[in-house]
Parts: structure tokens; C-alpha cells; sequence
């Protein structure tokens, strides 16, 4: 689709032309001067995603997500539609060096969650959405499908039937379903807190930039669910051996010393995050499946760690799997 025009009220900007950040089926990014648009995905349901930009825009999520900027061509509303998909601008911010991985702050990414999962859900605009983070997997799993035959489908499908069905998007998702069968159930005591959905490294970055405070941002997939999901893909990592044990241990003590939610404050936190890290790794699974076979190219080491993954889950005796009905 064509670049955005984004024009600011203020000095001319020097730079020639815009860059594109991302064009993904998903939506595409461009940056021009000190000023991100984002061009959403074609299907998406716009009412939610507005409902999901005016909880960034609220004042109780100051210092953790990134606020959005008003659209002048839209009378200043945070949204507006271009070429029949929603666009949202958004203030540049400095993103995480992926060439320099000891710098990565997953200490900030801990308690950054930590505080958005403390956020009074009743307190922000509504009605909120469901946090999307189940149909993300349900999604990857279809794609993985479509794009098909592999020798490793079958496990990383074996993997996926042992979930229960809220975490495979076949049944409202709620922190008060039961996690798995050797452990007790999760608390149903614990409400629905305020989920990012999609939290990786790549949704952080410094504003204002370049030495800013570290934010979250990109708030498709925010909304109300289990705040264990948020927490997932690092377990994931961690559990399939691509995350160092201290890096997890920094990431997950920052979100417990800040006062997080979505596990004990301390012990074991496997019975809150098995099902949503188990859930992330068939995900992450899929999606490596179904780019390797759009890309014509074989599995790289790191997708062969994450597939491998999966066979351990499909291989585990029945005790240690889930119930699957909601």
C-alpha cells in the first residue's frame, strides 16, 4: 500500500522520504521525522482496536505504554481509515538493539507488565476487549496448516490438542480455568487483568528517543485475559533452552518485585505459566513451519529447538497434560 503522507504543523522535515519500519500482512509501520504511522491489518475489528488505543491514550497507562498522537486529518481522533485499513500515529521511540543483546532490558519489560497488569480494569474506557493473545496461537496453527504437509506437523498438532480449549481460542479465555493436572488450579479469586497479548522485546522501546524511559507499544492484541500469557513466550524461551536461566530469573524476579499478578510472589510459578508457555511454543512452532515452507528454505537452528519443544509436550504421558474442555 502506499506510504501514509504525514505532515507536521511545526519546521519542515529534513528527511527525504519515509521509512518503512515493517509492511507485514499484519499491518505495515512507517516513520517520517518523530512521527510512526501504522497501517492496521485489513480485517481488523476497528471498534475494538479503538477501544484498545483510547486505554493507551488514558493517563493511568502514563509510563508504561506509549500514547498515541491525534490524526489532524481526522479532527484529531486517534484513528482514522486510509485505503480501507485503519491508520493510528503514533511518536517515535527508539526500539531494542537486536546486535546487542546484553543491553536487552528485561528487567523493564518485568515491571513494565507488572504495572500494566495492575491497572483497574473498571477504572479505564470500555467496554475492553478479550487480550488476542490465544487467537494469535489459534491463528499461527491455521497458517501452519495452510501452508502444507512438514514431517514435523504432526507433533507440533499433538502438542496443540493437549491444551485446553480457552488457550486454543475455543472457549472465553479466563485466568480461572484449571491449569494442568499435577498442579492446583489457578486461583479463581484472581480477575482478568489488563494483558498486553503479544509481549516481546520488540515491543519496547525508549521515548522520547534515543535515552528515554523504556515503554510498551503495539496494543492490537491488548485487552482483558489471564496476565499469565504475557509471560509466556520468555517461559517458553526459557523452557525450550533459548533463554539463559539468569535472564529468565531477571525478567521474572522484575515482574515479581514490582508486584505482578499473574504468579506467586515466590516459589515454583510453573502452575500459572505452564499452559500459556506451552501454548506460546506451538505458536512460535507453527510460524516456523509455515515460513520456512512460504520461504522455500530448510529450518534454522533455533526453529528446530522450538519444534523439538513441541515433540517433548506431545510425548508427555497423559498425567501431565491438560483437561480440554473449558
Amino acid at each position: 500500500m502506499p506510504a501514509p503522507r504525514i505532515r507536521r504543523a511545526a519546521a519542515p522535515c529534513a528527511c527525504a522520504r519515509p521509512d518503512v519500519l515493517a509492511d507485514r500482512p499484519d499491518g505495515t509501520v512507517v516513520r517520517h521525522g518523530d512521527v510512526v504511522a501504522k497501517s492496521h491489518a485489513p480485517d481488523t475489528d476497528v471498534p475494538a482496536l479503538s477501544a484498545r488505543i483510547a486505554v493507551a491514550a488514558d493517563p493511568l497507562l502514563a509510563g508504561i505504554l506509549l500514547p498515541p498522537l491525534r490524526v489532524p486529518a481526522a479532527r484529531g481522533a486517534l484513528t482514522t481509515l486510509l485505503h480501507g485499513r485503519p491508520l493510528s500515529l503514533w511518536p517515535y521511540g527508539r526500539p531494542v538493539d537486536p546486535e546487542d543483546p546484553d543491553s536487552a532490558p528485561w528487567e523493564d519489560a518485568g515491571a513494565l507488565l507488572a504495572r500494566l497488569h495492575a491497572v483497574p480494569p473498571g477504572a479505564l474506557p470500555g467496554p475492553l476487549p478479550p487480550m488476542r493473545g490465544p487467537a494469535k496461537a489459534a491463528r499461527a496453527v491455521a497458517r501452519m496448516g495452510a501452508a502444507g504437509p512438514h514431517q514435523a506437523t504432526a507433533s507440533v498438532l499433538r502438542a496443540w490438542a493437549r491444551l485446553p480449549t480457552w488457550a486454543r481460542d475455543e472457549a472465553p479465555a479466563s485466568p480461572t480455568h484449571p491449569t494442568n493436572l499435577t498442579h492446583p488450579a489457578t486461583p479463581a479469586s484472581r480477575p482478568a487483568a489488563l494483558c498486553h497479548g503479544d509481549l516481546h522485546l520488540g515491543q519496547l522501546v525508549r521515548h522520547p528517543a534515543p535515552d528515554g524511559t523504556w515503554l510498551l507499544i503495539d496494543v492490537d492484541d491488548m485487552g482483558l485475559g489471564d496476565p499469565a500469557w504475557d509471560l509466556a513466550r520468555p517461559a517458553a524461551w526459557y523452557a525450550a533452552g533459548l533463554l539463559a536461566s539468569e535472564v529468565w530469573d531477571r525478567f521474572l524476579g522484575s515482574y515479581r518485585a514490582a508486584g505482578g499478578p499473574a504468579v506467586c510472589g515466590d516459589g515454583d510459578p510453573w502452575p500459572e505459566l505452564d499452559v500459556p508457555a506451552r501454548a506460546l511454543t506451538v505458536q512460535t512452532a507453527a510460524l516456523a513451519l509455515a515460513k520456512s515452507a512460504a520461504e522455500n528454505r530448510p529450518l534454522d537452528e533455533v526453529e528446530e529447538m522450538v519444534i523439538e519443544a513441541c515433540g517433548r509436550i506431545a510425548a508427555l504421558p497423559p498425567e501431565f497434560g491438560f483437561e480440554t474442555t473449558s
